[in-house]
């Protein structure tokens, strides 16, 4: 099954991003061997701060087992910022119906041989298939995509051939690379579909959406902003100050996301209510 993470709700899907980098580390790190940097496990670079959309396969227990990521051609992207050699001497392809389509891959270790679903096969044409039916969806004609001789490979068993290519194979780490046209039709997905057995909506629905994301932070006790608004009449600057270091306090002792954001909560109610004279700031927890 697919999920789209994109700019709008990436925010709430921190756990399946997470699985993300550390799957394209292992992929694009170890086993391929490109110069990628690699943090905490987690294979992040310039691009994925750009609010890209990622295309993301999960097996039946919610565990990322596949993705892509989707980026715009009008602005920076790989094959023109970092992949420019494939190009030899090309103007890099910008249009407002071009995607580029990088980082596609799949998990060798966590998926099964063979074709069922829960196979690397199903799984990536689930994948390629899910990622076309998104960019046409999107108003997206065509996917320029930077992939190794494998994964062309790959594309032409599936009955998913690019029509074209752009520059020259360039050597990238262990293995070359390559820059790959695909159209958006409906019968390359077709194709695709129809090649691996795909019937039926690959993407998941809303209830299971939901029950993916990350969990909303723990409202603040309502009762205890009663005693606090009661308490406003007798309110001091010694009273401020103490709710400005409590509010300090709380912020700092966070030994988790929901309670930093908790915490930040009740800081900006207290400022709002004019409890405290200036908002506290975010701590960061590790």
């Amino acid at each position: 099954m697919i999920i789209v993470v994109d700019g709008l709700n990436r925010d709430r899907y921190t756990r399946l991003l997470d699985e993300m980098f550390e799957l394209r580390a292992r992929v694009f790190g170890k086993r391929l061997g490109w110069e990628v940097d690699i943090k905490d496990g987690k294979e992040i670079d310039q691009f994925d701060a750009l609010d890209p959309a990622y295309v993301i396969g999960l097996n039946d227990d919610g565990r990322v087992v596949s993705c892509v990521r989707a980026l715009q051609t009008t602005g920076p992207h790989m094959l023109s910022d970092v992949f420019s050699a494939i190009l030899d001497g090309e103007q890099p392809l910008r249009s407002p119906t071009l995607w580029e389509s990088t980082r596609f891959c799949v998990d060798t270790e966590r998926l099964d041989r063979g074709k069922s679903r829960n196979s690397v096969a199903y799984a990536t044409c689930e994948l390629m298939a899910a990622s076309l039916e998104y960019a046409q969806e999107s108003g997206i004609s065509d996917i320029v995509t930077v992939i190794d001789p494998i994964m062309d490979r790959v594309l032409k068993r599936s009955d998913c051939a690019p029509y074209g290519y752009v520059g020259k194979t360039t050597p990238m780490g262990k293995v070359p690379a390559m820059a790959a046209l695909l159209d958006c039709s409906d019968e390359r997905i077709s194709k695709i579909r129809g090649f691996a057995g795909i019937s039926g909506d690959v993407f998941i629905d809303a209830e299971q959406a939901e029950a993916l994301a990350d969990p909303v932070a723990p409202e603040f006790d309502p009762s205890l902003m009663d005693a606090i608004r009661s308490a406003r009449p007798i309110a001091t600057l010694d009273t401020q100050g103490m709710l400005e270091q409590y509010c300090d306090d709380q912020a700092s002792a966070a030994k988790s996301r929901d309670e930093l954001q908790a915490a930040n909560r009740l800081a900006g109610v207290l400022f709002e209510e004019g409890m405290i004279t200036r908002q506290r700031p975010k701590f960061f927890v590790c």
